[in-house]
């Protein structure tokens, strides 16, 4: 008898959402920052266990939207919610709830369905009455099916989280083939790779103003070499500059590092190549945020 369970993974910027979900599937399939709002769209990942397959839906973080692009990541959140067999909730091991996550619970409340708490990042508690504190504050304001204190960074309990989910399996056929790992188009996973470097290297305001765009995906005829071109978008010409560097220093070093992780996840050697371009206020401009796939 094969099952599914389908679970949106929901929570604050920050708080580690997907890294957890690259620690369950055991490969990197959504990028990583240590910057707010580093995930702008649903990602999709794939674990097939035994005879459960457990397909998750990556969300961005919940915030309060400034601009037409934040907007759209909330929507999607409510979408991403929406008819899942369960939820995984994310929040930190300390401090008090925040307004957003008492937002998004309430949310939760409205979809009545199921929700696991994951309190990520426990490895950073040194006082363990602090951890015992936000476990009863959380299970005061939501009756959650199960709480686990995880550690996406060291793996910990993450055992414990697909024990959970599959308990909320229903029997069905398995919708993705068992070897799939994520329904990503690899155009966008390798944009993403891209942004994750400029995300890493540069600070303040400049990594949030970018967008990528690949142009060019094909491999060449009888190698294992695969070219990628690709174009940054920004939205002023003074973070083109920012971004491309003295003497075109820091975009080599954003391609080097993109090319290595696009390499890594391919399985093959590639020539990547970037351009910068700038398209000012692109994240309130409709069109635009069309054109680079974040709505």
């Amino acid at each position: 008898m094969t099952k599914t369970v389908f679970t949106a993974i929901v929570g604050c910027p920050n708080v580690g959402k997907s890294s957890l979900l690259n620690r369950i599937l055991g490969s990197k399939v959504a990028i990583v920052t240590k910057k707010p709002q580093t995930t702008r769209t649903k990602i999709t990942g794939v674990l097939t266990k035994g005879e459960t397959q457990f397909v998750f839906t990556d969300t961005p973080g919940y915030h309060r939207p400034k601009n037409v692009l934040g907007q759209k990541m909330i929507r999607q959140i409510g979408e991403g919610i929406s008819g899942m067999d369960a939820c995984l909730f994310v929040t930190e091991p300390e401090g008090d709830i925040r307004e957003a996550e008492t937002e998004l619970l309430n949310r939760l409340k409205k979809e009545k369905a199921p929700v696991v708490l994951a309190i990520n990042k426990t490895d950073t508690v040194r006082d363990k009455e602090e951890l015992m504190k936000k476990i009863i504050k959380l299970t005061s304001a939501y009756e959650f099916e199960a709480v686990v204190p995880v550690s996406a960074k060291t793996g910990e309990n993450v055992d414990i989280i697909i024990e959970e989910l599959e308990k909320l399996a229903f029997e069905s056929p398995h919708f993705f083939p068992d070897d799939t790992l994520t329904d990503q188009p690899e155009r966008v996973i390798a944009a993403e790779l891209i942004r994750e470097k400029i995300l890493l290297l540069l600070d303040k305001e400049v990594p949030h103003g970018v967008a990528v765009s690949i142009e060019k995906m094909r491999d060449r005829p009888q190698t294992d070499l695969m070219d990628v071109e690709a174009t940054i978008y920004c939205e002023k010409e003074s973070h083109k500059g920012i971004i491309i560097g003295k003497k075109g220093d820091m975009l080599k070093r954003i391609s080097t590092r993109a090319r290595q992780d696009m390499e890594a996840f391919f399985g093959c050697r590639v020539n990547l190549q970037c351009w910068v371009k700038v398209k000012e206020d692109w994240r309130n401009r409709e069109g635009l945020i069309h054109n680079f796939g974040l709505d």
